[in-house]
């Protein structure tokens, strides 16, 4: 019964000038929640992250993470509400994300945006948190529109997609084990270097020379897959051997060596996707797009190639509402992601 009265109230608001969405995002350990107006412009976005309180663990503690969402969303609601200029009932549909992402982080947040949808008799917008990543540069570049090629590159994810439409895309590639975030991770807890890697391994592969060859031939060179276990591998071994011998380990260049090995290959996989299906505009999405060797490399490959490629601003490439709440306004215009309070949280989802 509630869905269909939202669904007939859907339709209605698809004749508003100006649509508002209150976005939710609580997959991991950001808590965040966004005012975003016709999925373009972003009155809000208020981000409680909890990096610091798990850097001590070397990770996400997925039941830490749970209870600091509990703690921190109401008063992120209440500032998110603030800054927007905008009360409850100036908010059109309510959009959070449901997967992928750690279950209890998820159930936070999809929660506490049933709660708010139902009392509020307001739309429930269900959102694919990947989704949300390529949406952010829909908020960045007003002029974007698919279709285009996105390469989506996180913790959890790594994959090249072929965007149609605002809600649709084909699975050209992905990884076959380790997301490339992931290996960032890995590699930076065995280096000794904490959490989060990704940051901590671009900043010292900066005064490092990438002059180790960790990985050989690439099986998957011809194909659109990626695999990041081998190079993990090669890494642990190098260190390892260096240990062993009782020899200092030179540590910028081995960043540098990494980062080079786990980023060259996706951009040219990429870049040969974008040509197979005469496309010309390149998006990345997800936290390792606020990598700046990526994306100094895939800006200077682009334009050799005669390509133009968009990566959003660095806030943007982490988890954060805004994202979902521009995802979540074209879902709601499409008549997509229509959820009850039966919605219950993924801990993956199909690209």
């Amino acid at each position: 019964m509630y869905k269909q009265k939202m669904i007939e109230k859907v339709r209605e608001l698809k004749n508003k000038k100006d649509i508002l969405i209150l976005a939710i995002e609580s997959s991991c350990d950001e808590t965040s929640i966004a005012v975003v107006k016709n999925g373009r412009e972003v009155l809000s976005n208020v981000i409680s992250s909890q990096i610091e309180i798990h850097k001590r663990f070397g990770g996400v503690v997925p039941e830490v993470a749970s209870r600091n969402h509990t703690m921190a969303i109401v008063n992120v609601l209440d500032e998110s509400l603030q800054v927007a200029g905008v009360t409850l009932k100036d908010i059109d549909a309510v959009a959070v994300t449901y997967g992928a992402g750690l279950i209890g982080a998820l159930m936070v947040g999809v929660n506490f945006a049933k709660g708010l949808a139902y009392a509020n008799n307001l739309p429930l917008i269900a959102v694919n948190h990947i989704k949300g990543h390529i949406a952010a540069s829909y908020l960045a570049f007003k002029e974007l529109k698919p279709p285009f090629i996105c390469l989506v590159v996180s913790g959890g994810h790594t994959a090249i997609l072929k965007v149609t439409d605002y809600t649709k895309h084909t699975l050209i590639g992905s990884t076959l084990d380790d997301a490339v975030g992931e290996a960032y991770d890995k590699v930076s807890r065995m280096l000794g270097l904490g959490y989060p890697g990704g940051p901590k391994i671009d900043k010292l592969a900066k005064e490092g020379e990438a002059n180790i060859q960790f990985t050989s031939r690439d099986k998957l060179a011809k194909t659109f897959n990626s695999s990041y276990s081998g190079l993990k591998t090669a890494v642990i071994n190098y260190v390892h051997t260096l240990k062993q011998k009782g020899a200092e380990l030179p540590i910028n260049d081995i960043c540098a060596s990494f980062q080079v090995a786990a980023i060259d290959g996706l951009i040219e996989k990429a870049i040969k996707v974008a040509k197979k299906h005469k496309m010309n505009k390149i998006v990345l999405a997800g936290g390792v797009a606020a990598n700046s060797y990526l994306r100094a490399r895939i800006d200077n490959r682009s334009k050799e190639e005669g390509l133009t490629v968009y990566y959003p601003p660095r806030v943007m490439c982490t988890d954060n509402a805004a994202m979902i709440g521009s995802a979540g306004y074209y879902n709601l215009i499409n008549e997509e992601g229509m959820a009850d309070l039966s919605l219950t949280p993924k801990p993956s989802l199909p690209l």
